[in-house]
């Protein structure tokens, strides 16, 4: 009895101890040998392989099979998937994970995987080697008041087909480029020549709040044909940018550069380079059309992922789970724009530049919408700064900018000929070239067509029914890590429609990407080493942990309606949120999870921010942070101004002025004198996500008119539809709704409304399917009143999958009506489909084919008003 407790005793401490050592980590045994770990995809578990590497069905970065038998914590996959790390207990192997440091106040990231830090720093040291010692300039002029004049007025111009209006600065597009060294003081005189208010934001620039420049929240807007004077000191350096903060000014002109010298500054040619889009259609229609879920801008792009578009590329499954989950079209960058600008131009020449030279580009986003993919045909491009604050140089063949966000980097001229660097919008609709050098034109390679289909099917994996965004076993997405888009390239992927000879490969005509790939990114068919930037390569070169203070923890989702283009933070508008009070010398965490389908570059007024990421105590500082789909990201900043109120909202214009956004308040800030009437100030702050767009549809056909006209805003929404036959046996019928979208996803609408109608129908007559057209009941028993009724009612409307909308109502005499119906169903590019069926014995269908944005042929049957063709108008 006593050996067979010893042995007992023996055994449970040999289980205890096994279980102390997870975690630990051990020093290897020569005679050791490693675990062959088997790598594999969370989107496609059947894949199975022995090297870390890149799914060949979605591309996503393969991660390390979890050992069936021990429960660890999902864990994001790395840059450069590697075997899990093991340690020895005499013959015994078991996997081993280092655990992160918690910083003071920060939470647990449980068993995250950060990245693999060991990459970065070899890069670093690369890239350190290859810049080579740089000489600088020592500015020995004692701090001086610079001072600028603006004078900002209407302009005409014609970068896309048409000539359009357009806002200039100073004569010109981009706005000028202001130029201050550290410890200046900015005097700016904004004189507007506008009929119309106007403002200037000074984008990532610490500063008075009261000079920050958000109309109706740190200022009052510039009147008309006024004068205002900005006055600042500069306390810091860098590349930033300015721009408008009224209404939609900056997607026509308003923009320009903002620098900001070290005393001492590298002395090497350096380049101011402001991104931008334009488009030939007025902002307010492009904002109009976005909130009506008009498709023309993807038709314009050839990305309407219509039926027969499915069916031909074998994706129909894929558009049906799609529509079952009710989601429009997959669509990168929303808006079509004519074409895109570097510093006002499609191809700027630089041709000044000789082998050997680097040149210094301090590049801007400043589009109002589009994110850009940087290549550059001459080589490595160095990245040494963003957002205005340094960071370890690294080199990367590719790197994408968010909107709104800057970078530093380095380019070398190889030989005496001309590099091009290429700007790409994300959507690939077009492109702009910077060509730097003189001599034979060296291109970059053009990056291929996206594949949508690809990117819905990944999406319907990740939503479920409700909308949400589900994180798959294994998955933890952060800091652009893991880039869910890699699905949509070719050049990782494969076409889209392999060749039939190539199809006994595993995935015809793709380049594999290899292990040493940030998030999948190959473009080159022999180069093994292609690297795409992402933040957890970003390492500020000195600490950046945040003084000790009490701390304040906030938690976001971000949210959005992509069929009306209403985007929020926790499902609220700025209008529907309260200001978020911070105390001064507290240190503020936010973690924003993004539960959409789109990107979003969330911006700090007035502050830098930490970026979490495995750097540790030298993570990055920004005052932009880029958030794709499912990431869950954490930031965090030192509350160091005196007051005053500072915006916190995505830099994506449409996606701003729709309401996504908070406002961060002092407490006991001192009245801004700027600000005479806060209550008058905050309902035009406010009037921006409250604002109603209109739109109208009329259909002028050979059986009639049949139309509908609607004002809708983030939440309510008024329409008035109709139907009038050419002879009075048709007669007329009018019905009108105001409701209010109940949820995040707003598929519920409940309303309250009217509806008269009239008509002299024969009983004689009958419909297609034999029904006489006279009243007759309805399908519940009620006396069916269609053909001659003055009622109000009560109703609500769902949006049921495949978007079929489902409409039940009563009337104040007691009659009920149920009715399905959906409108623009996309069979082809152009050719959509409608119906509509209900409890009256009421149906139709109809096709429409779109000709332009505002026309279109059409044709359909009505059961009360037969066979129609026609025209039908749209705004």
């Amino acid at each position: 009895m006593k050996n067979l407790l010893t042995a007992f005793l023996l055994i449970f401490y040999a289980v205890a101890s096994a279980q102390d050592m997870k975690g630990m980590k051990m020093p290897k045994q020569e005679n050791n040998k490693p675990v062959e770990a088997i790598y594999t995809c969370s989107m496609h578990p059947e894949i199975q392989s022995s090297k870390p590497g890149n799914c060949p069905k979605c591309g996503m970065k393969l991660v390390v099979q979890k050992v069936k038998t021990v429960k660890p914590k999902a864990s994001a996959p790395d840059k450069k998937a590697q075997p899990a790390k093991t340690s020895d207990m005499g013959d015994m192997k078991m996997p081993m994970k280092e655990m992160p440091k918690k910083n003071d106040g920060m939470e647990d990231m449980g068993g995250m995987d950060m990245g693999d830090n060991s990459v970065t720093m070899e890069n670093i040291k690369k890239a350190k080697a290859n810049l080579g010692p740089i000489k600088t300039i020592t500015n020995n002029q004692a701090p001086r008041t610079v001072r600028y004049d603006l004078y900002i007025a209407d302009t005409t111009v014609t970068f896309g087909k048409k000539t359009k209006r357009a806002i200039a600065v100073n004569g010109q597009i981009p706005m000028p480029t202001l130029t201050f060294t550290e410890g200046d003081t900015a005097l700016i005189y904004v004189h507007n020549n506008l009929d119309e208010e106007t403002a200037l934001h000074w984008h990532g620039l610490f500063l008075p709040n009261k000079m920050d420049g958000v109309p109706f929240l740190t200022q009052m807007p510039i009147k008309p044909h006024s004068t205002y004077i900005y006055k600042f000191p500069i306390v810091q350096h860098g590349t930033h940018w300015y721009h408008s903060h009224s209404g939609l000014q900056e997607q026509i002109g308003m923009y320009g550069a903002f620098i900001m010298n070290k005393r001492k500054e590298w002395d090497i040619p350096t380049i101011p380079v402001v991104l931008s889009e334009w488009t030939d259609m007025k902002p307010a229609e492009v904002q109009r059309s976005l909130k009506n879920a008009n498709d023309w801008f993807a038709i314009k792009k050839g990305t309407t992922q219509s039926y027969a578009e499915a069916i031909r590329t074998g994706h129909f499954k894929t558009k049906i789970n799609n529509e079952w989950k009710r989601m429009n079209a997959m669509d990168v960058s929303d808006v079509y724009y004519d074409t895109f600008l570097i510093n006002g131009k499609n191809q700027n020449v630089q041709p000044q530049f000789k082998a050997g030279d680097k040149v210094r580009l301090r590049i801007a986003n400043g589009g109002a919408s589009d994110y850009f993919w940087l290549t550059y045909s001459g080589g490595k491009i160095t990245v040494v700064a963003t957002d205005g604050n340094d960071v370890e140089p690294v080199e990367v063949d590719r790197l994408i900018i968010a909107v709104s966000e800057t970078y530093d980097v380095v380019v070398t001229i190889p030989e005496n000929k001309s590099y091009e660097f290429l700007v790409t919008p994300e959507d690939r609709t077009k492109s702009a070239s910077l060509w730097l050098g003189k001599g034979e034109k060296v291109p970059a390679q053009k990056l291929p067509k996206l594949k949508y289909f690809a990117g819905m099917k990944m999406m319907n994996d990740m939503m479920d029914m409700s909308g949400n965004m589900v994180q798959m076993e294994g998955m933890k997405m952060q800091n652009q890590a893991m880039d869910m888009n890699t699905v949509m390239y070719p050049e990782v992927t494969g076409e889209e429609n392999p060749k039939k000879e190539n199809k006994k490969a595993a995935m015809p005509g793709m380049q594999m990407p290899n292990d040493k790939s940030i998030a999948g990114m190959n473009m080159g068919a022999d180069n093994a080493d292609i690297v795409t930037l992402n933040y957890g390569m970003l390492r500020d070169p000195k600490k950046t942990t945040l003084p000790k203070g009490p701390w304040k923890e906030l938690k976001f989702d971000l949210t959005g309606n992509m069929n009306r283009y209403v985007w929020t933070l926790d499902d609220k508008t700025v209008s529907e949120s309260d200001k978020i009070l911070i105390k001064k010398g507290e240190n503020v965490r936010i973690i924003l999870f993004n539960n959409s389908m789109m990107r979003h570059p969330m911006h700090l007024h007035g502050h830098d921010f930490r970026v979490l990421n495995e750097q540790g105590e030298n993570a990055p500082m920004k005052n932009v942070i880029d958030i794709m789909p499912m990431e869950r990201d954490t930031i965090e900043f030192a509350a160091t101004e005196p007051g005053g109120d500072w915006f916190f909202h995505c830099h994506i214009l449409y996606h701003m002025m729709s309401g996504m956004g908070r406002v961060f308040s002092y407490e006991n800030s001192p009245p801004n004198p700027e600000i005479p009437n806060p209550k008058l100030a905050q309902r035009k702050l406010f009037s921006d996500d409250r604002e109603f767009h209109p739109m109208a549809r009329v259909g002028i056909e050979t059986n009639g008119s049949d139309g509908e006209i609607m004002l809708a805003n983030t939440r309510y929404r008024f329409t008035t539809e109709w139907r009038i036959g050419f002879d009075k046996e048709m007669g007329y019928e009018s019905e009108s709704h105001f409701g209010r979208y109940i949820g995040r996803n707003q598929w519920l609408l409940p309303y309250v409304g009217w509806d008269f109608r009239k008509r002299t129908i024969n009983p004689l007559d009958k419909n297609i399917f034999g029904q006489s057209l006279s009243p007759g009941n309805n399908v519940f028993g009620q006396r069916n009143t269609k053909n001659f009724r003055q009622v109000f009612h009560l109703g609500v409307q769902y949006t049921l999958p495949m978007l079929i909308i489902a409409d039940a109502s009563v009337d104040h005499k007691g009659n009920v009506r149920f009715q399905l119906m959906r409108e623009d169903v996309p069979i082809s590019k152009r050719l959509r489909f409608q119906f509509m069926v209900n409890t009256d014995k009421e149906y139709m269908a109809g096709f429409r084919y779109i000709v332009t944005k505002y026309f279109g042929l059409s044709t359909h049957y009505d059961s009360d008003m037969g066979y129609g063709a026609g025209l039908t108008l749209s705004y």
